[in-house]
C-alpha cells in the first residue's frame, strides 16, 4: 500500500488534477433562479453597509469580500441557467435572454469593481427579468414581491403556484 500511495502521489505532483465545479451537467433537472436573486440582494445589502461603514477599514474589507463572493455566486447561477437550462426554443421565444445573461456578467463585474448602489440594483433587476423568463418557460406566471423581510426592500420575482 505504501508503494502504491507513493506512485500516485508522484503522479499527482507531476500532473495535478483540476477540480471541476458544476451545478450539474447530468442534467439533474433542478434549476431555480432564487439563489441568483438572493445573491443579488446580498450585493445590494453589502453595498449599503459599505457606504455606512464610515472608514472602518476592517469592516469595509469584510463587507467587500462578502459582496464579491455573492456577485460571483449570482453570476455562476445565471451561467448555469444560461448554459444548462435554457434551450433554443426559450431563446426563440425570448430573444432578449442572451443579452440579459450577458448583462448579468457585465453588471456583476462592475458591482465587484465599484461600491455603487445603482449598479447593485441593476444586477438584481436583470436577474429578476431572467427569473420571469425562467418561470414562464415552466408555464408559471410570476409576481414581483417587495422584499419586506430583506433589508434591501427591493423586489424579488416569485412563481405563482
Amino acid at each position: 500500500m505504501g508503494f502504491l500511495h507513493s506512485v500516485f502521489a508522484l503522479i499527482d505532483r507531476m500532473r495535478p488534477t483540476k477540480i471541476a465545479y458544476a451545478h450539474c451537467d447530468i442534467p439533474c433537472g433542478i434549476y431555480d433562479p432564487h439563489a441568483a436573486q438572493m445573491a443579488a440582494h446580498t450585493v445590494i445589502r453589502m453595498t449599503n453597509l459599505i457606504n455606512e461603514a464610515k472608514g472602518d477599514v476592517h469592516k469595509i474589507s469584510r463587507l467587500t469580500a462578502v459582496k464579491e463572493q455573492h456577485v460571483e455566486l449570482c453570476k455562476n447561477e445565471i451561467r448555469i441557467l444560461w448554459g444548462d437550462y435554457f434551450k433554443p426554443e426559450h431563446v426563440e421565444k425570448h430573444p432578449e435572454l442572451h443579452e440579459l445573461a450577458w448583462k448579468v456578467m457585465k453588471v456583476g463585474s462592475k458591482a465587484r469593481q465599484e461600491v455603487d448602489l445603482q449598479v447593485a440594483e441593476e444586477l438584481l433587476e436583470t436577474v429578476n427579468k431572467i427569473a420571469e423568463i425562467f418561470w414562464e418557460t415552466k408555464g408559471l406566471k410570476t409576481s414581483k414581491v417587495k422584499a419586506t423581510f430583506y433589508p434591501t426592500g427591493n423586489e424579488t420575482v416569485y412563481p405563482k403556484v
